[in-house]
């Protein structure tokens, strides 16, 4: 249990070790989610995420859409407690607007 309260690896690491072979790289987001979950690392943001950074800009700046860099950005006066935002962003309902094509349900009782 020697280093057991300790995270194994930062978020300030240059790249994530590569777990299997063609792996690695800021962009694997399953690296920063071990780092997030499992060493309980309060500021390690998934960058490369789909719905964060829209989610985090409408919360935090009512934009509808966002980029990593911007949501980064916005998360900069949090520094330490950005992967902690998030959670509180995301528990509190938070999402930002739906401009996907809508689905009209078809009526099969009367082919």
């Amino acid at each position: 249990m020697i280093g057991a309260t300790r995270p194994r690896f930062t978020c300030t690491d240059a790249q994530p070790p590569a777990t299997e072979p063609g792996i690695g790289g800021p962009w694997r987001a399953g690296w920063w989610v071990d780092l997030q979950r499992c060493n309980g690392d309060p500021d390690a943001v998934s960058v490369g995420d789909l719905h964060l950074p829209d989610t985090v800009g409408f919360a935090l700046a009512g934009r509808a859409r966002s980029t990593n860099a911007e949501m980064l950005e916005l998360l900069a006066p949090y520094a330490g407690q950005r992967h902690r935002l998030c959670r509180i962003i995301r528990a509190a309902g938070a999402r930002a607007p739906r401009f996907g094509p809508r689905l009209a349900p078809n009526d099969h009782r009367h082919r």
